[in-house]
């Protein structure tokens, strides 16, 4: 029997590896927002006003003369002034202003992704033949 320990041939052996990875992200982001306002300016501004005046002036001037021998004379001057005035204002200013705003927002961001890979690797066998043989 002979005995064969194989030797050293030069050849090197690598491994086979196969595989498959899976990798997911899931992300949900959900907003809801409301806004209510109201606004109520009311302004009222009233002024009254009111004069009266009267005025009134008599004057009079008489004068009667007779003398014995029968001569009259007479002058009646009389002046009468009258004078009535009434004045009235009103003012009413009115301001109103009324505003009313309502607003809603809803957002709804949802993010899916899904990372699928497969990879094979194999090891080259590597004889450490020499470049001329090898070519040859």
């Amino acid at each position: 029997m002979s005995e064969y320990d194989g030797g050293d041939t030069g050849a090197d052996y690598g491994h086979v590896e196969t595989g498959q990875e899976h990798e997911s992200l899931n992300q949900l982001h959900e907003v809801n927002a409301s806004e209510a306002d109201y606004n109520n300016q009311f302004n009222v501004y009233e002024q009254d006003h009111a004069a009266a005046e009267s005025t009134s002036f008599d004057q009079g001037h008489h004068v009667e003369y007779s003398n014995p021998s029968g001569e009259h004379y007479e002058e009646s001057d009389f002046t009468s002034y009258d004078h009535s005035a009434a004045e009235s204002d009103h003012v009413f200013a009115a301001e109103g202003s009324e505003s009313s705003h309502q607003a809603e927002f809803s957002q709804l961001d949802a993010l899916q992704a899904q990372l699928d890979s497969a990879f094979s690797q194999a090891t080259v066998i590597d004889t450490d033949t020499p470049p001329s043989i090898a070519a040859g």
